[in-house]
C-alpha cells in the first residue's frame, strides 16, 4: 500500500464530530475483584483462519475515585462472525501477556496481571468487521495466487436501456407440469412457450417473441394463461417485499439473449462524459456500468467482475488489463467521490486492501451433528471424474458437492456444511475434517470454491464451521478481488439440470458492506427474477455456487460514496421500497436459518482442541470457554475517546484533538508530550490512528447505509435452489 500516512494527513482525516467508533472504549467489572477494566479498541497483529492475535491498551481502576492504571494485553482469540451484521464477537479470549510499564511493585503487578488474565476468557467483546477490515496490518492479506481465465467475455454495447438474458449454452427446452407448458430451463429467467409464441418475464414486463434467442418485443396483450401466471409473479414479488406493492414503475427495454459468457455496456443516449476530480479521468455519468476513458491515452476502460478491460472503441476489441498495470490516475479517485467504489479494484489503495482482508474473514458457525442433514441426490447412476491434480473424484450429476478422497470415503458439501460417508448414497453425518487435497483443487473445476469451506473446531456435539467470501464466488487475485474465476463450467444435463457457478452475464459490482451485487441495468431486475411454481423452488440454484446464496442486487441510480466521510445517497430515486429490512433476505450468511446450524454461539464447552487454521486437521490448539463459566458482557465505557493506544514493547499512547501525541507514565500518573524525534513510535501510532479512524468511518456509513431504509439485496428470495427436470 502506498505510504500516504503523514502527520498532516492524519491531522486532516479525523472521525467526524458525533461519529461514535462502534462505543469503543468498552468497560468491565472484574468479577475477581471488582475491579473497572477498561478496554481500548483492539490493535490486530495477525489474522489466519478464525484465529486472531493482538494487543490492546487497557486501564484499571481499583476503585470509583482511583486513578487508573494503563497498560497493554496481548491476546489470542477466535473471531465468531455475522457478515449479515457486520460484526464480530472475541470469543474464547486468551491474554497471552500483559504488561503495565512504570509499575515496578511485583506483588501490583502480578495482582494486575492476573486480574486481566483471568477475566478475560469470559469479556463479550464485539467488534465491527469494518473496524477489523482497516485495522489489520497489509502485510497479513494473501496474495491470489491461482491462475484464472481473465479473457474477455462477449461484451456487447448498446446507447438505449437494453436487458442482457443469458441462456447456459443453447435453449434446453422441457415441459413444466406447473406451468403447463415448454419452458426454457438453462436460464434463470421466466421463458415458456404458449402454442407458438415464446413469452419472457423481466424487469417487471412480459416480452414475446417466435425464437428464444432473438426477436423478443414488449408485450402488450397478455394471454388468458400469461394473464394467470402474471397474477402469481405478481404475488411473489410482493412477498419477498415484505408484503407491500412494489413502487417502482418497469421500464421496457431491447432484449439481448446470448448463449456464451457476455456482459452488457450500456448508455441512456451517447455517452456522458464527467470528469474525476484531480485526475485525468473522465467517466460515464448516464450508465449503470463503469466506464472511464483515461485523456491521455484516449483508452477507454470498463470493471466487469472485479476485472479491467480496455479499448480504442466502445465496441471493442476489448484486452485484459491487471490491477496494478492501470494508469496511475486510477488511484488518485477521490474517497466520498461518485466514482469511488471502484478503489478495491485498483492494485495498492486502502479500499483494495481492505477488499482482501474482508475476503479473509470467515462467516462462522455452530453445526449440530444430531439435527444438520443433507439430501444427495443422483441423476441417475453416481458418475465420478477425476478432479485435476488432485487424490479427489468429483460426482458430476448430483445436486450438491459429492466428492470421493483416495480412500474411499464420500464427502458431500451442502451450504456451507461438510458432510461425510463411507458410501455414495450415505447416511450422512457431520463430517469432523474436510477432504485431502481439497486445497489443491484447481479454478478450472467447479468444486473450486469448495476449498473456502474450513472445519476449525469439533466437541463431542458440534462441530465448528466457517466459509470464506470465495465459497460463493469472491477470490483474491493479485492485489484485488474478483468475482469468479472466469472459466466456464460446463452443467450437467440428464434427466435433471444442474447448473454450474458462473463469472460472466450478471454485472457483478463490488462494495465494501455487501460485497459481491449483481446489476440490471436500467431496471430493478432482481424484484422480477426466478419464480417457483407449483410449491418447487426456482430453477437457478447453483449459478452463483452454494444453493441458499442469493446475491444481492444493485439498483440502477449507484452514486457511490463507499469509502471516507463525505458519505453520499447511493441511490438517486429516493421513492424506491427494495426490501426495507435489510435482515431480509440477507445472503452473506448462508447459514442464517439453517437447520441444525447456528451463528454467533459464544460458549464452546467440552472441544478437543482442532484447530482454528483452514486446513484439513490443524494442530495448533484453540482457547475454549470452560464449562459452566460465565460470560461478562462489556459496556461502552464512560467516555467517547477511542484515542488510546499500545505499541509491541506494552506502552501507551494517547492522540489528543490536535493530533499530538503523549505517552502514558504510570508512575506520576500522567500524560507526557512524546515527540516525535524522540519517538519513533509515534510514526507507528500515527499508522494506527489511522486505521481506526478509517475503521470507524467505514462503520458509519455502513450503519447510515442500513438505517436509510434501502436494501439491495436479493435474488428471488428462495432459500434453496436446484435442478430442473428435464422430463
Amino acid at each position: 500500500m502506498k505510504n500516504i500516512i503523514s502527520s498532516l494527513l492524519i491531522s486532516i482525516i479525523l472521525l467526524p464530530i458525533g461519529v461514535k467508533a462502534q462505543d469503543w472504549p468498552k468497560e468491565i467489572t472484574s468479577a475477581q475483584n471488582g475491579w473497572t477494566i477498561t478496554i481500548y479498541q483492539p490493535q490486530p497483529e495477525s489474522f489466519s483462519g478464525n484465529k486472531l492475535s493482538g494487543r490492546a491498551a487497557v486501564s484499571i481502576r481499583k476503585s470509583s475515585d482511583a486513578e487508573p492504571i494503563f497498560g497493554a494485553i496481548f491476546f489470542d482469540a477466535m473471531l465468531s462472525t455475522d457478515k449479515d451484521s457486520r460484526t464480530a464477537l472475541l470469543e474464547s479470549l486468551k491474554v497471552t501477556n500483559s504488561k503495565f510499564p512504570g509499575v515496578e511493585d511485583q506483588t501490583t503487578m502480578d495482582r494486575l496481571s492476573s486480574s486481566i488474565e483471568a477475566d478475560a476468557p469470559n469479556w463479550n467483546l464485539e467488534i465491527s468487521l469494518d473496524q477489523l477490515v482497516a485495522s489489520i496490518k497489509q502485510e497479513n492479506a494473501a496474495q491470489g495466487e491461482d491462475q484464472f481465465n481473465n479473457s474477455a467475455p462477449k461484451i456487447l454495447y448498446r446507447n438505449k436501456p437494453t436487458e442482457l438474458v443469458i441462456l447456459d449454452g443453447e435453449p434446453k427446452i422441457q415441459n413444466d407440469k406447473d406451468l403447463d407448458a415448454d419452458r426454457v430451463i438453462n436460464s434463470p429467467y421466466l421463458i415458456f412457450k404458449e402454442g407458438n409464441q415464446w413469452n419472457m418475464y423481466t424487469g417487471g414486463s412480459w416480452y414475446k417473441s417466435n425464437a428464444v434467442t432473438s426477436g423478443w418485443t414488449p408485450n402488450k396483450n397478455l394471454s388468458d394463461k400469461v394473464k394467470a401466471i402474471d397474477v402469481q409473479v405478481k404475488k411473489q414479488e410482493k412477498d419477498n417485499n415484505k408484503g407491500k406493492d412494489q413502487t417502482t414503475t418497469p421500464q421496457e427495454t431491447d432484449i439481448v439473449v446470448s448463449t456464451v459468457p457476455a456482459e452488457l455496456l450500456q448508455t441512456n443516449g451517447e455517452p456522458d462524459f464527467k470528469s474525476v476530480q484531480g485526475t485525468s479521468l473522465l467517466y460515464v455519468d448516464n450508465t449503470p456500468n463503469e466506464i472511464f476513458k483515461d485523456i491521455n491515452s484516449q483508452k477507454t476502460y470498463v470493471l466487469l467482475a472485479g476485472r479491467w478491460y480496455q479499448s480504442s472503441s466502445m465496441n471493442g476489441p476489448w484486452e485484459y488489463v491487471a490491477a496494478d498495470k492501470l494508469p496511475g490516475d486510477f488511484a488518485k479517485i477521490p474517497e466520498g467521490s461518485p466514482k469511488d467504489a471502484v478503489l478495491a479494484s485498483v492494485a495498492g489503495t486502502d479500499a483494495a486492501e481492505e477488499a482482501k482482508m474482508d475476503a479473509q474473514i470467515p462467516q462462522t458457525a455452530k453445526v449440530d451433528r444430531k439435527t444438520a442433514t443433507v439430501k444427495v441426490n443422483y441423476d441417475g447412476k453416481p458418475r465420478f471424474k477425476s478432479i485435476e491434480g488432485t487424490s479427489l473424484q468429483l460426482a458430476e450429476n448430483s445436486n450438491v458437492t459429492v466428492m470421493k478422497d483416495a480412500d474411499g470415503k464420500y464427502f458431500a458439501l451442502e451450504n456451507g456444511v461438510w458432510f461425510t460417508s463411507g458410501s455414495e448414497n450415505g447416511p450422512w453425518a457431520v463430517a469432523n475434517e474436510r477432504p485431502k487435497d481439497v486445497d489443491k483443487i484447481p479454478a478450472n473445476s467447479s468444486a473450486y470454491n469448495s476449498k473456502y469451506v474450513y472445519v476449525y473446531d469439533v466437541t463431542p456435539d458440534y462441530v465448528y464451521m466457517g466459509y470464506t467470501p470465495g465459497y460463493m464466488g469472491s477470490y483474491i487475485y493479485g492485489p484485488t478481488v474478483v468475482y469468479g474465476t472466469g472459466f466456464y463450467y460446463a452443467p450437467w444435463y440428464g434427466a435433471y439440470y444442474y447448473p454450474r457457478p458462473i463469472t460472466w452475464g450478471f454485472g457483478f459490482n463490488y462494495n465494501p458492506w455487501m460485497g459481491w451485487s449483481m446489476g440490471f441495468g436500467f431496471n430493478y431486475g432482481f424484484m422480477h427474477f426466478g419464480f417457483a411454481f407449483g410449491g418447487h423452488y426456482p430453477y437457478y440454484g447453483g449459478y452463483w455456487g452454494c444453493n441458499a446464496y442469493r446475491p444481492p442486487y444493485r439498483p440502477p441510480y449507484y452514486t457511490g460514496g463507499y469509502y471516507g466521510h463525505n458519505h453520499i445517497t447511493h441511490y438517486g430515486n429516493t421513492n424506491i421500497t427494495i426490501n426495507n429490512n435489510i435482515t431480509i433476505n440477507n445472503r452473506n450468511n448462508i447459514y442464517r436459518n439453517q437447520a441444525g446450524v447456528s451463528t454467533r454461539n459464544i460458549n464452546r464447552q467440552g472441544g478437543n482442541g482442532i484447530s482454528n487454521q483452514p486446513t484439513n486437521r490443524p494442530a495448533t490448539a484453540t482457547a475454549i470457554t470452560a464449562p459452566g463459566a460465565t460470560t461478562t458482557t462489556a459496556r461502552p465505557a464512560n467516555t467517547n475517546r477511542n484515542n488510546v493506544y499500545a505499541d509491541h514493547n506494552g506502552n501507551i499512547y494517547q492522540r489528543d484533538n490536535k493530533g499530538n501525541w503523549n505517552q502514558r507514565n504510570n508512575q506520576n500518573k500522567s500524560w507526557q508530550p512524546a515527540s516525535h524525534a524522540a519517538n519513533p513510535n509515534v510514526s507507528n501510532m500515527n499508522r494506527e490512528s489511522y486505521m481506526r479512524d478509517r475503521g470507524a468511518a467505514r462503520t458509519s456509513n455502513y450503519n447510515q447505509y442500513r438505517s436509510s431504509g434501502v436494501n439491495n439485496r436479493g435474488g428471488g428470495g428462495m432459500n434453496r435452489g436446484g435442478g430442473a427436470r428435464r422430463r
